[in-house]
């Protein structure tokens, strides 16, 4: 319950971020610099640039769980289909796609991402793609084996003596047994992308200023925070609570 109001709440932020917050988060303000929390109606203070630190944890809210909703999409759209048809198929197209996933898996998904953030360029969308890839292989492989087990069930076998077509097969029949349990693992990689993203835009290859994301808010206040260490609590907090969140809501998704 706790955990559900967590993500309840997050959600909500993200989708109401430009209603919520209380100031442009990317107005700069010269005469509000490094202001602290609580004083001239800035809840968490102001960076800086004189940025309301509250609007601009607030639009990152939206930014960072856009951005991991995106990354698992990638990994779910390409994914999964891949590896039910490798796993229902096998044959040459299997073998093939299983050592390329082989290669890219061998790869930190980091170290990765620098590879195509240097041939792509950095920016938000190249990060998301980036990440997404570093994601599919998982989920094939996943898919494949649930695939191979479930193909040698009854109602497989039920449903080609009827002449349905291994399309429908594939996807009207064994995806819905398959996929429940596949769900806990794509709530728990939301988390993981979370921080991902995050730790791209903290070294300045994900989300670009002046944009608003909780890894540039992590970014901007490592260079201040012997002085100004209250410029990390909140978006730290903030991607620790997310993070907790769908990690917590993923494993109960597991046991259900």
């Amino acid at each position: 319950a706790v955990t559900g109001i967590f993500l309840a709440v997050i959600v909500f932020v993200s989708l109401f971020a430009s209603v919520i917050a209380p100031y442009d988060p990317l107005a700069t303000d010269v005469n509000a610099i490094y202001a602290p929390a609580f004083s001239e109606g800035h809840i968490f203070g102001t960076d800086g640039l004189g940025r309301d630190l509250f609007s601009r944890l607030i639009c990152s809210a939206r930014t960072s769980i856009l951005n991991a909703f995106l990354i698992v999409a990638i990994e779910v759209v390409i994914g999964v289909p891949l590896g039910l048809i490798c796993g229902y198929y096998r044959g040459p197209l299997d073998s093939i796609v299983m050592r390329v996933w082989d290669v890219i898996s061998a790869i930190p998904p980091l170290l990765l991402s620098f590879i195509l953030i240097a041939v792509m360029g950095k920016g938000m969308m190249t990060g998301i793609i980036a990440i997404g890839i570093s994601y599919i292989p998982l989920t094939t492989k996943t898919a494949r084996s649930m695939i191979m087990t479930e193909k040698k069930a009854v109602y497989v076998e039920a449903c080609k003596s009827m002449g349905f077509s291994d399309a429908r097969i594939i996807f009207v029949h064994i995806l819905p047994n398959i996929i429940t349990p596949m769900i806990s693992q794509f709530t728990l990689d939301i988390g993981t992308a979370i921080t991902s993203m995050a730790t791209l835009s903290f070294l300045g290859l994900g989300v670009q200023a002046p944009n608003a994301s909780w890894g540039l808010m992590l970014a901007d206040a490592k260079k201040h925070f012997l002085v100004y260490p209250y410029l990390a609590y909140a978006p730290g907090i903030a991607i620790a609570i997310a993070v907790l969140g769908f990690n917590l809501l993923g494993d109960g998704l597991n046991e259900v």
